[in-house]
């Protein structure tokens, strides 16, 4: 008969055996989830980038001002932290919280009034244990965005930096860079800052182009950047969500993996196990018959 050893270990393989099947499903899910959110993702990069060069070409030729465009001294600033709603995803959330926390507690220590604004529910938990001000808290994207979340969040954004609750708005997410690679970003949002906007060729590609204002500037700014600013903000969120997939999705494989090879482990032991159960069985049966 077995020993009390070989029954242990058979019960921890059926354990981990179950806990294996549980992460390759988890892993299969967070694949699916992957491919849909870069395929958007990816398809909407182009029109972003188009509208973000097409603002900073009219920007650096307009002659009047806007008031996203106002760049004042800082004393309220809104930090929008960017994370998931759920765990199982390795280090992704404690990457963006880390560098959410640090630059806000930087802030603070600066003498600045500052707020956050958390997209979803590891944020919103983390930062409200630690007494932060919390100014909004949304814990329900579930790793999804629409284009209606993206203008809710937008138009929020916008209309504390027009009425002058904040006087800067930044935003801490995960850039996706690669399946393997998410990287923490500390972005400015508002004020829309053009001249920081840019580079050598695109000003080579828009030199000597003399825009034509139609009906005007203002009305122009005043229906383009709202439009920006909300296009900017849906496409951070696709980017924190795509990312999040796939950090779960490599978190996911590496358990399975890891499983794999621990129930490996514990059936060479039990075998093991089971072999010197039977040999000291046998042992004694010949001492047995010896003594006969």
């Amino acid at each position: 008969m077995p020993g009390a050893g070989v029954k242990t270990l058979n019960k921890r393989i059926r354990s981990v055996k179950s806990t294996q099947q549980i992460t390759k499903a988890m892993k299969m899910v967070a694949a699916a989830k992957l491919n849909r959110s870069q395929g958007k993702m990816l398809a909407a990069r182009p029109y972003a980038h188009k509208l973000v060069k097409l603002v900073q070409h009219l920007a650096s030729a307009a002659d009047g001002d806007n008031p996203l465009f106002e760049v004042r001294e800082v004393r309220s600033r809104l930090f929008v932290v960017v994370v998931s709603d759920k765990g199982l995803c390795g280090s992704y959330n404690m990457n963006v919280i880390k560098k959410a926390q640090a630059a806000v507690d930087a802030s603070q220590e600066a003498g600045v009034e500052t707020r956050l604004l958390t997209i979803g529910k590891k944020a919103g938990d983390h930062f409200a244990k630690r007494g932060y001000d919390i100014y909004q808290r949304h814990d329900d994207f579930n790793g999804e965005v629409t284009a209606p979340q993206g203008q809710r969040i937008g138009d929020t954004l916008v209309g504390t930096f027009l009425d002058g609750t904040f006087d800067e708005v930044r935003v801490v997410f995960a850039e996706f860079v690669s399946t393997m690679t998410q990287r923490p970003t500390d972005n400015l949002v508002l004020p829309i800052a053009p001249e920081e906007t840019g580079g050598e060729e695109e000003d080579e590609e828009v030199a000597g182009l003399d825009y034509i204002w139609e009906p005007g500037q203002a009305q122009l700014f005043d229906q383009l950047l709202p439009l920006y600013l909300r296009n900017r903000v849906f496409m951070t969120l696709m980017e924190a969500f795509t990312s999040e997939h796939a950090a779960r999705m490599t978190s996911m494989t590496a358990a399975t993996e890891n499983a794999g090879e621990l129930i490996e482990s514990l059936t060479l032991q039990r075998n093991r196990e089971r072999q010197a159960a039977i040999t000291a069985e046998l042992l004694d049966i010949v001492g047995g018959a010896s003594a006969l």
